[in-house]
């Protein structure tokens, strides 16, 4: 017989557990599709197209999955969902062309689903001094990605591409399984059970209509999409910038990948102690100051000097590159954290679907930037454009951070609380 304490740590852990192996089949896409671009002859903006498919589906899914989680319980939801998963992530291994792989691709993005899923059973779990802690833990599930980029190039070297997507759906179904008997009821469903009262879904939808939800998926759009966004394009963007070959691309992204997924929880930990809000702060700061020096372009100038001409070059080398790229990774692994210990400060009763919508939006974000990637890429012919892309992203969240607190100080003629801003 479990303990309060003990089923607590153990849906938690398993919570964690499912949704690393969920986010590895949501990106692997990183790794398979760069083997499908060379096969396809496919260019920048349709390699972006093809590894942010399953990325829509797994934002747009967040919001409908997170009101089902508040409805019917998590444990029952997680389990459905990642057996939905094992069954198009096979189907793949199938596919031989372009349009093959977008469809399927929406289906396994229902992987990318399980965040909403996870973040509200998490929640209904933990009292609200552990809040920030928990889902920090949860969210170091975005690990996957790092899971990803280890194993998935070994595979595609020893036996092709087609082998992932086919290992992976089994991994997906032995989950589940193991899942399903690991977990337990959370306490907040099973009381709504016995009393037989249930939110309606007026009431949980009513909290969207407030602007600052939506100032809340921004930054989740830069901290998690841009992370999402990264982690696809990054293998891409060393083997094409650096030269380096598929698995070394690969092994080097997961400086960027793993650290951003385990600090998650030291992320929840900071905001419990020292505020949300100085916490996001901070990491825009750190993010806008990476982000500043990884944008410039490879430059070659020449100096017509006195006895002759000077060559001159600036540029960013591959490992203060990976350096810098991993800071970047480590202040959005502390972001992701942030932004959901401000949501819960807001709406604890309404996890499902305020972290619902605001998972949407940043889901959106590891959707739409790659391809916004690839079309900056073909337009401007600059590599280095999709940091361009993210500096100009973070520098508008700052400036919306920086009104939106002037203007509530002003209404309310107070400083405001930091931990709750």
């Amino acid at each position: 017989m479990f303990s309060e304490s003990q089923k607590q740590w153990t849906v938690l852990g398993m919570n964690t557990v499912a949704f690393a192996a969920n986010f590895a089949v949501w990106t692997m896409f990183s790794i398979i599709g760069i083997r499908i671009k060379q096969d396809l002859g496919l260019n920048d903006t349709q390699f972006g197209i093809l590894v942010a498919t399953p990325i829509l589906t797994g934002s747009l899914t967040r919001l409908p999955l997170g009101i089902l989680t508040d409805r019917f319980g998590g444990r029952i939801v997680f389990f459905i969902q990642m057996l939905l998963v094992a069954i198009p992530t096979y189907g793949l291994a199938f596919a031989t062309d372009y349009w093959h792989f977008l469809v399927i691709g929406l289906f396994v993005g229902l992987a990318g689903g399980s965040f909403a899923i996870g973040i509200a059973y998490t929640s209904a779990w933990f009292d609200k001094n552990r809040q920030g802690t928990a889902m920090g833990i949860f969210g170091a599930g975005n690990a996957g990605a790092a899971i990803t980029n280890l194993v998935a190039p070994t595979i595609v070297v020893a036996y092709g591409w087609q082998m992932v997507p086919k290992v992976y759906s089994m991994t997906m179904l032995v989950m589940a399984v193991i899942f399903w008997f690991l977990t337990f009821d959370d306490p907040q469903h099973e009381a709504r059970k016995k009393s037989g009262q249930h939110v309606s879904l007026k009431d949980q939808l009513k909290p969207l209509k407030e602007v600052r939800v939506w100032r809340f998926g921004l930054y989740y759009y830069f901290v998690f999409g841009g992370f999402v966004a990264l982690a696809l394009w990054l293998p891409k963007y060393y083997v094409g910038e650096y030269h380096l070959d598929l698995k070394t691309a690969s092994f080097i992204t997961m400086c960027f990948t793993l650290p951003s997924g385990v600090i998650r929880a030291l992320g929840g930990w900071l905001s419990d102690k020292y505020g949300a809000r100085t916490i996001n702060w901070a990491v825009f700061w750190v993010s806008l100051v990476c982000l500043f020096f990884i944008s410039y372009p490879r430059t070659t100038m020449v100096i017509h000097g006195i006895e002759g001409d000077v060559d001159f070059g600036i540029a960013v080398g591959l490992w203060p590159f990976t350096i810098l790229v991993f800071l970047l990774g480590i202040a959005q692994g502390i972001g992701k954290a942030s932004v959901y210990r401000i949501i819960h400060d807001y709406y604890p009763d309404n996890m499902g679907s305020v972290g619902g919508m605001v998972g949407v939006i940043g889901g959106l974000g590891g959707f739409s930037l790659p391809i916004v990637f690839g079309v900056a890429s073909d337009l401007i012919g600059v590599r280095s454009s999709c940091f361009m892309v993210l500096f100009a992203l973070v520098a508008t969240c700052m400036v919306l951070m920086h009104i939106a607190i002037k203007r509530m100080e002003a209404n309310r003629g107070i400083v405001i609380d930091q931990s709750i801003t």
